[in-house]
């Protein structure tokens, strides 16, 4: 005859043995704030003695949460998942929801069936809180998120408008980097490939490279725009060798750019960095593997996504976090 199941033990055995209130244990097991770090303690103390596991269904009935946030992208191609930027968003956003019970649900919500998706997830209150990225001007997904009242914090300051929280990197002081280096290279006729700009990165760090321009009392020598892939930046250094072949600098405001730049300036001839200077922006793995490597602005790209979660769940908690800018530094390789 098979055992009976050791039974488990209640909230109310844990209080007892925390010596607590039955509700001071209950604040504890949901994570809520302003609890003593001795009553935390306490039960966290008689928790993993007595085995005590928590009943899921019951406390999301006790906290009306579910368990899932919610990470929306702005772009509809899965592959979006395997770029090394989002990739290492998604790796911050998961080391931080570790520290806590909550789940991650990866949305894409560009298209129309997307954008219902998510609209009829955050209206059913499928999830306890949202985080954006990628948005560009006048993004409906904007408008889904205020609507629904729900937590939501952005990665990256939308165009046009100013979040209650976000996290971004400073676009606008790392592009000004960017350009100065190139300034102090001696470097003059410095053109620029910019992002997209329907977005808010994309403007500031062009805003970034004019700023530097005006200030060293030069004259911005071309501009083209590109679409932050290897492919975009490829066709936009073609542009650019064509309006102003006499360049000798560009900063391009993603790796990926100007992975594509170089790889056009070799085949037109030009070496790199004794004719053109080259400086990206990001610091992904491919800036290593670049002929040169390249000289590019570093940004945390891991920490945007782990302060990102970490912010929403303050926010989940009733907490009131500031918004937060992540510095950026310039690292020095063979391309300028």
């Amino acid at each position: 005859m098979a055992a009976n199941p050791r039974r488990q033990p209640t909230l109310d055995e844990v209080a007892e043995r925390a010596g607590v209130s039955r509700s001071a244990a209950s604040r504890v097991i949901n994570k809520a704030p302003h609890v003593s770090r001795a009553t935390r303690e306490a039960v966290e103390k008689a928790i993993k003695e007595m085995g005590y596991l928590p009943n899921r269904t019951a406390r999301a009935l006790a906290t009306r949460q579910t368990g899932i946030v919610a990470l929306a992208i702005s772009h509809d191609d899965p592959e979006l998942f395997a770029d090394p930027f989002f990739a290492q968003v998604i790796v911050g956003v998961s080391t931080a929801l570790e520290e806590t019970d909550l789940h991650l649900l990866l949305c894409l919500a560009s298209s129309g069936r997307g954008r219902s998706r998510l609209t009829n997830l955050l209206r059913t209150r499928g999830v306890d809180g949202i985080m954006l990225m990628a948005l560009h001007e006048g993004d409906p997904l904007t408008h889904i998120v205020e609507q629904a009242g729900l937590p939501a914090v952005y990665g990256g300051r939308p165009l046009h408008f100013e979040p209650r929280w976000y996290v971004d990197s400073d676009n606008l002081g790392g592009a000004r980097l960017a350009t100065e280096h190139l300034v102090r290279l001696g470097r003059t006729r410095i053109a620029t490939i910019t992002g997209q700009m329907s977005t808010e990165v994309g403007k500031v760090r062009y805003r970034g490279y004019h700023e530097a321009m005006i200030i060293a009392g030069l004259t911005p020598h071309g501009t083209a725009e590109g679409d932050f892939t290897e492919a975009g930046g490829a066709t936009a250094m073609r542009a650019l060798l064509e309006s102003c072949p006499d360049l000798d600098a560009v900063f391009a405001a993603s790796d990926k750019m100007a992975a594509g730049a170089l790889r056009v300036l070799a085949e037109a001839g030009r070496a790199v960095p004794a004719d053109v200077a080259v400086v990206g922006f990001d610091d992904l793995g491919i800036a290593e593997r670049t002929d040169p490597p390249l000289t590019t602005v570093h940004q945390s790209i891991q920490s945007l996504g782990r302060e990102m979660a970490r912010m929403l769940v303050a926010v989940i908690a009733g907490q009131e976090p500031a918004s937060l800018i992540l510095p950026t530094r310039l690292v020095r390789r063979g391309s300028a």
